[in-house]
Order: structure tokens, then C-alpha cells, then sequence
């Protein structure tokens, strides 16, 4: 069996960039170098045919340790849940209050980006609390 050493999840989406320098700003990822002989995105952009301008972007973690994350234009719109979705780990190793208090502060931060909050789910006998989101193009997305 091929071990598999690299993963890059996809979001299908209408803004390829906008969604991407998002992404980023959540999970403090960066944007790629521009393509060599090129000064800016925009300068790459303007070289393509019009059909292919802004159908894609992309952000990387700057450790190496994440997944890349590929954003594409798609002519529909997004429809119904996701079937997968991010979990964004703003809550690792806190419980009860402290945790609640972490997540509510990264839930603030990025409903000023333009996420929003559907929900917040408070710890019981088994869950510790998580916040359910929605990035600005609508995915679903945890902060846990």
C-alpha cells in the first residue's frame, strides 16, 4: 500500500481568492509566491485567456505541517451542507469556561472577517463546548 504523504482539500466556490486570503486570515496560512516572471497575482491573472482569469487560489501552511488548501471557480452555487467540513482547533487542551471564553474570541475575530455563527454548542456530560460557523461563501466550518 502507497503511503500518502501530502493532502489538499478543495472548496468548489465563486471567489476563488477572496475565499482563499480568508482562509488564510483563519488558520494563519499564506499565499503562494507569485508564478516566476510575474510581479503580482494581478499581473498572473491579466496574462491568462478570460475564461481562466480568477479560477483559482491557493494557501499554504507556512510550517508545512497543514494541508494546502485549493479554492476553484465553479459556475453554481453552493446548495446544500457540506459534506465534509474544517475543524478549527482554537480549543485544544482547555475545558469548560476557559474553553467556552477561547472559542467565543476566535468566533468574534472572525465574524469581523465575515464569518457567521450559527450556533454554539455548550459542553454536556460528554462534549466539551464547540461553535458551529460558516466561512463567506457559506461552507460550514467548526471552531472546536
Amino acid at each position: 500500500m502507497a503511503t500518502i504523504r501530502q493532502v489538499q482539500v478543495t472548496f468548489d466556490c465563486a471567489e476563488p481568492e477572496r475565499l482563499a486570503r480568508f482562509w488564510c486570515e483563519v488558520l494563519g496560512y499564506e499565499v503562494p509566491p507569485v508564478p516566476e516572471g510575474f510581479a503580482t497575482w494581478n499581473d498572473y491573472n491579466r496574462s491568462l485567456p478570460p475564461e481562466d482569469r480568477d479560477a483559482w487560489f491557493a494557501c499554504t501552511d507556512p510550517s508545512g505541517a497543514g494541508p494546502r488548501l485549493y479554492f476553484q471557480r465553479v459556475p453554481e452555487g453552493k446548495t446544500a451542507k457540506n459534506r465534509v467540513h474544517l475543524d478549527v482547533r482554537a480549543g485544544t487542551g482547555l475545558v469548560g469556561e476557559e474553553r467556552l471564553a477561547a472559542l467565543e474570541a476566535e468566533r468574534d475575530r472572525l465574524v469581523a472577517l465575515g464569518a457567521v455563527c450559527e450556533r454554539v454548542l455548550l459542553a454536556d456530560e460528554e462534549n466539551e463546548s464547540c461553535i458551529g460557523m460558516q466561512d463567506i461563501e457559506g461552507n460550514e466550518f467548526c471552531l472546536d
